[in-house]
């Protein structure tokens, strides 16, 4: 039963990440399709929490960045 509240809490705060990126930067939201979710096995086509919370890392990650001033 932990395990289900874990990757329901996990399922949640993607999609409130994903729902932030989309209102406070939508060009951002517009990559997120090219954001890639990792299978850890190649002949395990089922996503672990592992792999679901290394994407939800990677969002936070990418949200971070693009919060940054970037100097050319």
């Amino acid at each position: 039963m932990t395990n289900l509240l874990s990757k329901n809490k996990l399922m949640q705060k993607t999609i409130r990440i994903t729902g932030e990126i989309k209102v406070a930067y939508p060009e951002l939201y517009k990559l997120l399709d090219e954001t890639p979710l990792l299978v850890s096995s190649v002949n395990n086509t089922k996503i672990r929490m592992l792999d679901f919370a290394k994407y939800f890392e990677t969002l936070k990650e990418q949200m971070k960045y693009h919060d940054k001033p970037r100097f050319i």
